[in-house]
């Protein structure tokens, strides 16, 4: 059962497919109030702040209903968006994926719903959820792979975030794997995001149909190859299919060299990964771990645990809430 005693800090994930929030006690528990609908990123920031002032209503609306809470409960919000984040002013300075510039989420958001807020990236608010409350917790060095419709990445040394000099820290999604390879979102060529990310998974998928490969996955979508996502990718992987198979093995190759280039520099206790892409199980960790052996130094690959994340759905929110309880402990 869970504990609707509160105090709370709403955790807001803005994803480049789905925008979550829900309600986090100050002790971490199993999120309350959780709403979960489509990002309207066609309409611009203001619109998804609008629906986040919306959703997040809600949500407080639900858990003081049930009794556990009430108003003043609410301590402020903690929000994760993906790209480039300016936390000092609040500010979403670039999101490839998004399209948004320059735009102040934390003060749009502060005064939509008359609560403090705390702005981070995306994939540093999923690492501290695992650390936090995953598949991290207890030890000291945890790096975070979120596999989306990009991917990013977090940083924990001795238990705390590593941002770097301008915010960036940890943009896994953007270390080169490829020399020459494909055009990602963010403009640079062959980034482990163009190969492993879920929208490139269903791309590589795609262009395999189109030259001539056999699988279900034209029965999943009728016909209409277009139509093919990394999660029907995942099902016809669970239906036996071998071009899925493929797909995956291939994956897990280019998410392996991203994880060990991470391990040789980083030599953290846990590598966690976060994402719709954990929908593939063993097949994919196995393969994984195997390319990371050939890939990176014994010591280190002996001392690091590879494994999926343990908050699927929730950790965005989990993490966005944590950070804010972590920095503003004047609120509580």
């Amino acid at each position: 059962m869970i504990d609707l005693s509160g105090p709370w800090v709403v955790g807001v994930d803005i994803g480049g497919t789905n925008l979550v929030v829900g309600l986090v006690s100050v002790e971490g528990g199993e999120p309350c109030g959780l709403r979960s609908q489509s990002t309207p990123s066609e309409r611009g920031p203001d619109a998804t702040v609008d629906e986040i002032g919306r959703m997040v209503t809600d949500a407080i609306e639900d858990v003081v209903s049930e009794g556990g809470a009430v108003t003043d409960q609410v301590l402020g919000v903690g929000i994760g968006c993906p790209g480039s984040i300016d936390r000092t002013s609040g500010l979403v300075r670039t999101t490839p994926n998004l399209g948004w510039v320059d735009y102040p989420i934390s003060r749009k958001i502060a005064n939509a719903l008359q609560l403090p807020t705390v702005l981070d990236n995306d994939a540093n608010c999923a690492t501290y959820a695992e650390w936090w409350r995953g598949a991290g917790q207890g030890v000291e060095h945890l790096v975070g792979i979120t596999v989306g419709t990009g991917v990013g990445g977090g940083v924990m040394l001795g238990g705390r975030i590593m941002r770097g000099a301008s915010g960036s820290a940890g943009e896994v999604g953007h270390t080169t794997i490829d020399l020459n390879g494909r055009r990602c979102s963010c403009g640079n060529y062959g980034c482990l995001e163009a190969y492993a990310s879920g929208s490139s998974i269903a791309l590589r998928a795609i262009e395999g149909l189109r030259a001539g490969s056999q699988s279900v996955l034209t029965e999943l979508v009728n016909g209409n190859i277009n139509q093919i996502s990394a999660a029907l990718v995942y099902e016809a992987l669970q239906l036996g299919d071998q071009y899925a198979h493929e797909i995956i093995l291939e994956t897990a190759k280019f998410l392996g060299i991203g994880i060990a280039n991470l391990i040789n520099t980083l030599n953290p206790d846990v590598v966690v990964v976060v994402g719709g892409v954990v929908g593939a199980g063993d097949y994919l960790f196995g393969a994984i771990r195997e390319e990371v052996k050939q890939r990176s130094f014994k010591s280190a690959f002996e001392a690091c645990k590879i494994v999926p994340g343990q908050l699927p759905e929730t950790a965005g929110i989990i993490g966005a809430a944590g950070i804010f309880i972590s920095e503003m402990p004047g609120q509580l």
